[in-house]
């Protein structure tokens, strides 16, 4: 039976420290007063929106269908991960940022302590909170403000190719020792066959399946951050992936590279380690593999348990005096059954929406025969009830993934490996928190 994540107590024991730790890093939210830029009859405003995930050029084109009072411009951008987030920090300094922007909780913190949002309480009203699932509402309240309003969950889940399983006659596996004895199974029944990937450029994975063991790398206690990355789960982890990489029984590709995609197209990789929104990830990447995938819960160990793997929520910048009509429109995409179905509908996007109501409305307008009719969100659902519940980030997660992924690339059996990529990031870490004046334990 999964554990169910209890959110407030995770509430009474990390937020109460975090925002205390935060109240010296945020500022005073910008812009204009609750009124400002609603959008009127009689005087209709436009806002701009930059975001990657997918679906949402067509959320975007259904809004502007269905409101006269208010009208999206969208921009896509690159992931965050990939540019994005720099192009909004960019943006944002030089004062000519969008009205919104996706952020994902991971980096929610970063943007919050370097004054780059505004505080959205006023719109965003505990009324409309409560349709939300409460651990997504905590990751976007930070020192006691609203940030953000959630958009999805993404608890971790295992795609693989039902038929190469069933080729290569390899169990699908449940726990994390099942999970090495199939890849040596995969690997000897095709030299050129890899059950999974690991992904050099993306510690946000890592950190999920550190999250998953057990792992609370971030915590604020009154003033003072403490920051643990050498814990046993954390170890566990590490010790775990780098016997993968080192006896060759996974691949190492960067994440969505050519490589990635063309290993998934040609058999030669048969398993994804990702996240709820990984099903329209496959859908879209590899439409003529339609009914030859299927979706498990992640290995585990020992106790059904997942991590989050991303998530996306949506900010309103410091400078846009369109506040209101921002808040608006990203409710409307979080929180209404049009906005869900315009998403899903798109065939591109499987999200988890962080609205429970709206779950049913999202399995309803998925197409599942991708993977063979299978109920993928019930699936979902268990995964994200067993998210362990002591995990919080911290307000340099930048400083901390582009060390790690610059660290990640220079794995090689022999030399550097993941505890030596980790201790780097935890060092940045500290260094960074350090410079910016705040207490640091670790």
């Amino acid at each position: 039976m999964s554990r169910s994540w209890n959110p407030r107590s995770r509430a009474a024991r990390v937020m109460a420290g975090t925002a205390t730790a935060l109240a010296v890093l945020t500022a005073c939210g910008g812009g204009g007063g609750a009124d400002a830029g609603k959008g009127t009859a009689n005087e209709p405003v436009t806002i701009t929106f930059w975001g990657w995930a997918k679906g949402s050029k067509d959320v975007v084109q259904a809004f502007n269908a269905s409101h006269k009072n208010i009208q999206v411009k969208f921009e896509e951008i690159p992931s965050g991960t990939a540019g994005g987030y720099a192009k909004i920090s960019n943006a944002v300094k030089a004062g000519n940022a969008p009205d919104l922007v996706s952020i994902e909780y991971s980096s929610l913190p970063e943007f919050v302590s370097s004054g780059a949002l505004q505080d959205i309480g006023g719109e965003f009203t505990e009324q409309d909170r409560a349709k939300l699932l409460p651990q997504a509402v905590d990751l976007t309240t930070l020192g006691g403000k609203t940030w953000a309003v959630p958009f999805d969950a993404a608890p971790q889940a295992f795609y693989y190719r039902k038929d190469l399983f069933a080729k290569y006659q390899v169990a699908v596996p449940k726990t994390w020792d099942e999970f090495r004895s199939a890849a040596e199974k995969v690997r000897k029944a095709d030299a050129k066959t890899r059950i999974a990937t690991f992904f050099p450029d993306d510690p946000t994975t890592f950190e999920a399946m550190a999250w998953q063991a057990g792992a609370q790398w971030f915590k604020a206690e009154n003033d003072t951050w403490k920051i643990d990355t050498t814990d046993p789960a954390t170890t566990k982890v590490a010790a775990y992936w780098q016997g993968l990489l080192d006896a060759d029984l996974v691949h190492k590709n960067a994440s969505f590279s050519p490589e990635w995609t063309g290993s998934l197209k040609n058999g030669t990789t048969i398993g994804y380690l990702g996240a709820s929104w990984g099903a329209g990830v496959l859908k879209g990447t590899l439409p003529e593999q339609s009914g030859k995938w299927a979706v498990a819960p992640m290995p585990n160990w020992g106790t059904p348990a997942s991590g989050m793997l991303g998530g996306t929520s949506f900010a309103v910048t410091k400078d846009s005096d369109k506040k209101a009509a921002a808040v608006e429109f990203a409710e409307w995409m979080s929180t209404t059954e049009a906005g869900v179905k315009a998403r899903i509908s798109s065939g591109t996007s499987s999200a988890f929406p962080a609205a429970t109501a709206l779950r049913p409305v999202a399995k309803s307008v998925f197409d599942a025969s991708y993977y063979g009719g299978q109920d993928i969100y019930a699936l979902f659902e268990e995964a994200g009830a067993s998210i362990d519940e002591n995990w919080a980030w911290g307000p340099t997660t930048g400083t901390t993934n582009t060390t790690i992924k610059d660290q990640f690339g220079r794995i090689a059996k022999g030399g550097p490996g993941i505890t030596d990529a980790i201790k780097a990031g935890h060092d940045a870490t500290v260094a960074e928190l350090t410079k910016r004046g705040l207490k640091v334990e670790g």
